[in-house]
C-alpha cells in the first residue's frame, strides 16, 4: 500500500468505527526516515480523534479501540501511532 492509499485506510477505518466530532490523521514518516523502525517501510502516524465512544473510557481503553479499529493495519502498515482521542465533553471544560 502506498503512502497516500494507507493513510486514506487509517482514516476510512477510524471514521467506520467512530462517530467523529474531529478526526485527523497526519502521517510524520518524513520524520523518522532513517529510523531503524521506518526501515521495513511501515509508517508513523499522529491520530487526533474526538468522538463520545471515548467518554468515561480510560487513556488505555481508548488507545485499545483505536487499536482495535485499525486491526492488521498495526500489523502491516503502522510503525507507530501517537494518539489523541478525547470524548467532547472533556474538551469543554
Amino acid at each position: 500500500m502506498n503512502p497516500k492509499e494507507r493513510l486514506q485506510e487509517i482514516k476510512k477505518r477510524l471514521a467506520a468505527e467512530f462517530e467523529t466530532e474531529t478526526l485527523g490523521v497526519e502521517d510524520e514518516s518524513h520524520l523518522h526516515e532513517g529510523h531503524e523502525g521506518a526501515r521495513d517501510g511501515r509508517g508513523h502516524f499522529r491520530v487526533l480523534i474526538i468522538s463520545q465512544a471515548f467518554a468515561d473510557r480510560s487513556l488505555l481503553e481508548r488507545h485499545r479501540m483505536v487499536y482495535k479499529a485499525l486491526g492488521d493495519l498495526m500489523r502491516t502498515d503502522i510503525h507507530a501511532l501517537a494518539i489523541d482521542a478525547w470524548s467532547p465533553q472533556e474538551l469543554d471544560r
